[in-house]
């Protein structure tokens, strides 16, 4: 089931952006468009909506107020040309603040930030987090944009300003930085084991005091992240 967007802006070529960064995402969709906060409230009335793209400075109503008007609001993505709507957006808790004009590549980033946001890991009756197959992360590989699964990473090297994603299929090459895709992969799969790599917990077939081993890989493990790391693998060993 592909995801149901509403894009809420009084600028024609803002809508636009939106619509051509969201085309290239292949479980995404627009629902709708408004050009003011008014119409989006008649809007919300008729169907559901998954993820809201919402302007600040509209007429009628600014998009701030319309927002905190909302009972149970939709996930939202703030986009303005105002730097400083900031801090009372983020107060009501929303995904991210895109300021215009937005780069694809820092969409991207707010999409992701709403996969995890909006699919979180859930628990077992034993305190436990299930499997990591429903997760997934939108990564850019040149002009490609990929839809890789959480279970299917292996682990993150990066590099400078690039991050090399090894999954069991393929390798991507992704200009990121690895601390960004530290807070994209939240949640209990994934480990920071060394300044240059992260690693699927899952995927960890054995380990000793400087190495993570994988089924045909080697990794190491910094020295400042040993402590934390065999706390966490010795755990999960026990449990």
């Amino acid at each position: 089931m592909k995801t149901r967007c509403l894009i809420i802006d009084d600028e024609p070529l803002a809508i636009k952006l939106i619509k051509t960064h969201l085309s290239k995402l292949d479980s995404f969709e627009v629902a709708g468009e408004c050009s003011n906060a008014l119409k989006a409230v008649e809007f919300l009335k008729r169907g559901h909506i998954d993820l809201m793209f919402l302007d600040i400075n509209m007429p009628e109503i600014t998009g701030l107020d319309f927002l905190k008007s909302l009972p149970d609001p939709p996930y939202v993505i703030i986009t303005t040309a105002y730097r400083e709507y900031a801090i009372e957006g983020y107060d009501l808790d929303v995904i991210d603040f895109l300021l215009k004009p937005i780069s694809f590549e820092r969409f991207l980033k707010a999409i992701n930030r709403y996969c995890n946001r909006s699919n979180p890991f859930h628990k077992n009756s034993a305190g436990q987090p299930q499997s990591a197959e429903n997760r997934h992360v939108f990564i850019q590989d040149g002009k490609n944009i990929y839809k890789v699964s959480y279970d299917d990473l292996l682990y993150l090297e990066g590099f400078g300003e690039y991050v090399k994603v090894v999954t069991v299929s393929k390798t991507y090459l992704v200009r990121d930085s690895l601390l960004d895709f530290e807070q994209k992969l939240s949640g209990d799969h994934f480990l920071r084991i060394h300044k240059s790599y992260i690693v699927n917990l899952e995927k960890i077939t054995g380990y000793s005091s400087v190495h993570i081993m994988l089924k045909n890989n080697e990794l190491p493990i910094g020295r400042i992240f040993r402590e934390r790391v065999m706390t966490i693998l010795k755990k999960g060993s026990s449990g």
